[in-house]
């Protein structure tokens, strides 16, 4: 009777050590591309351009809704402005922008974050409750970077939208740099992040 009671108390730990497993076990969300985007804004001291990127990518929680990871794709050819309604100054822009004095297009087609921690964040002033670090690569170069984000974990779903300004000097986009000459662009540039991802089904 007492081999039994063994045997039927070993099943029962075994069963609940597995079914715990199951439950903590990583989750991987993949990005709603129709839904994300990553916005830019960059100034001159007397106008601005404003516009849009296409992302793509997933990340991953440890199945109790805390990210542990992630990895993004931001294609340079996807670049689209806002601002603008004459289509020729449009374009003139986004090839501009494509060229060697910005993202360099044809040498680095994509910019990547690769997500190293999430953390919880709270400063006053902001609505952010966490802290995204990462590392950015653009135009050949990885830096790391902070996002405040505010994160909305869900069963079936994640969002995440934060704001912070890029240094892009610090990437080696150094063209309009020069306050003395005509043309002088502002170092930092507005980033906005949003994000929409959903549970991934494969």
């Amino acid at each position: 009777m007492k081999q039994k009671i063994y045997y039927l108390f070993f099943t029962i730990m075994i069963l609940t050590a597995c079914s715990d497993k199951e439950s903590i076990s990583a989750v991987d969300y993949k990005v709603n591309e129709q839904n994300s985007a990553i916005e830019w804004k960059g100034s001159a001291p007397t106008h601005f351009h404003e516009g849009a990127f296409k992302v793509s990518g997933h990340l991953q929680t440890d199945g109790k809704g805390k990210i542990t990871g992630g990895d993004f794709t931001i294609p340079i050819a996807s670049i689209s402005n806002f601002d603008l309604t004459n289509e020729a100054e449009r374009e003139a822009l986004l090839n501009h922008l494509k060229s060697p004095d910005f993202f360099n297009l044809a040498v680095h087609p994509d910019a990547s974050f690769h997500i190293t921690k999430v953390e919880p964040y709270s400063q006053t002033g902001s609505n952010a409750n966490m802290m995204i670090t990462g590392d950015f690569t653009m135009i050949g170069q990885t830096h790391s970077i902070e996002i405040p984000a505010v994160i909305k974990t869900e069963k079936e779903k994640i969002s995440a939208e934060g704001s912070f300004k890029l240094k892009r000097l610090q990437w080696g986009m150094n063209s309009y740099n020069d306050p003395e000459q005509q043309l002088y662009i502002l170092p930092e540039v507005d980033i906005k992040l949003k994000l929409h991802l959903n549970k991934s089904t494969s």
